[in-house]
């Protein structure tokens, strides 16, 4: 299918005659040069990628890599120095201002760090707020914001006022007052990153939740690595402006691109992150039928606990298919790869 957004070749650069860097020997500086010899600073350098329908593509950096405003491109909310962005195919640094405003209202809403709740209004009246904007009458916007309060579970809230609710339940109502809107794609914008442990795991599980249940289109920004591999379907790790990565939270563990990538996940468990596709091999007649049943995308730890429990090789399933069978020998034969991978590294 075609992408939803499609980005080309974006540059974002502030500063004095920003739009003579791209394309110029200018954006071979690094960014401390461009800042000492011209005043500029290149946030977002020559980054091109797609995001799948459906899928929950994920931008992580840490501060400074140009995440934010690479999000902020996509619907021009910062506008762009050079390159191209499309949503559905249609040019969005084309669009003029009406065009623009339909864009951020209908096709793509933006979750943020910080929630700007209403305070003297109620949550239902701040999750309906985006319609009233839009002109729904009072009775449709008043039953479809009931309808998104109960999803992000909280029914029986509708009457509080933003004061009134803790910081999760203050980021549910950010989230109901987006999906309201019934957007094409939610872009997040580190919205968990101010909220305590418990309470942020608890917001990935709801849009984890929300993907499964409607399989919305998102673009996830965050630091954090956990988070990113956690709820993403690909990431993008970016660097300096630039994306150095993009790939599965598999790849990105399991085959990083270079020393940077390597060193931002050398830490993670990754028989945590990496599936039984690595561990593999063809099935006999017999295996083809027999054992218990896991799907590509299990985890080589969790495949461990399968074949453990069942005493035999577990099958490879998809689609009706067998793909293969993954045994103890091989599964630990993965584990041993990566101790020694850890062990060099260090």
């Amino acid at each position: 299918m075609p992408p939803v957004f499609s980005v080309r070749n974006l540059w974002k650069v502030f500063g004095p005659k920003a739009d003579k860097v791209p394309g110029s020997p200018l954006a071979e500086l690094s960014a401390e040069e461009l800042r000492e010899r011209h005043g500029c600073t290149a946030a977002v350098r020559d980054v091109s990628f797609d995001v799948r329908p459906g899928e929950v593509f994920v931008v992580m950096g840490l501060s400074g890599s140009g995440k934010s405003t690479l999000v902020r491109c996509l619907t021009r909310l910062i506008e762009p120095t050079s390159g191209s962005i499309a949503i559905d195919g249609e040019d969005v640094v084309g669009m003029d201002r009406d065009r623009l405003r339909e864009l951020r209202r209908h096709r793509a809403a933006m979750v943020f760090q910080h929630f700007g709740l209403l305070p003297h209004r109620t949550v239902l009246d701040n999750v309906a707020y985006g319609l009233e904007i839009q002109g729904v009458g009072k009775a449709e916007r008043r039953a479809k914001a009931a309808e998104m309060v109960d999803k992000v579970g909280l029914a029986g809230l509708e009457g509080r006022r933003p004061g009134q609710l803790s910081g999760g339940q203050q980021q549910r109502v950010g989230l109901a007052r987006a999906l309201a809107a019934d957007p094409e794609v939610l872009l997040f914008d580190e919205p968990f990153s101010a909220l305590d442990p418990l309470i942020r795991r608890e917001m990935q599980e709801e849009v984890i939740r929300l993907h499964r249940d409607e399989g919305r289109t998102m673009v996830f920004i965050t630091h954090d690595l956990a988070e990113a591999l956690r709820i993403g379907d690909r990431i993008a790790l970016m660097r300096g402006g630039r994306v150095v990565q993009c790939g599965t939270p598999e790849e990105i563990v399991g085959s990083p691109a270079d020393d940077y990538v390597r060193d931002f996940v050398r830490d993670v468990p990754r028989e945590q992150v990496l599936t039984v596709r690595r561990a593999m091999r063809p099935a006999t007649a017999d295996e083809a039928c027999e054992g218990p049943v896991l799907t590509p995308a299990t985890t080589v730890a969790d495949a461990i606990g399968a074949v453990a429990r069942a005493g035999t090789s577990a099958r490879v399933m998809e689609d009706g298919r067998c793909l293969g069978v993954v045994d103890h020998r091989g599964l630990l034969g993965v584990v041993a790869g990566l101790d020694g991978e850890r062990r060099a590294a260090a």
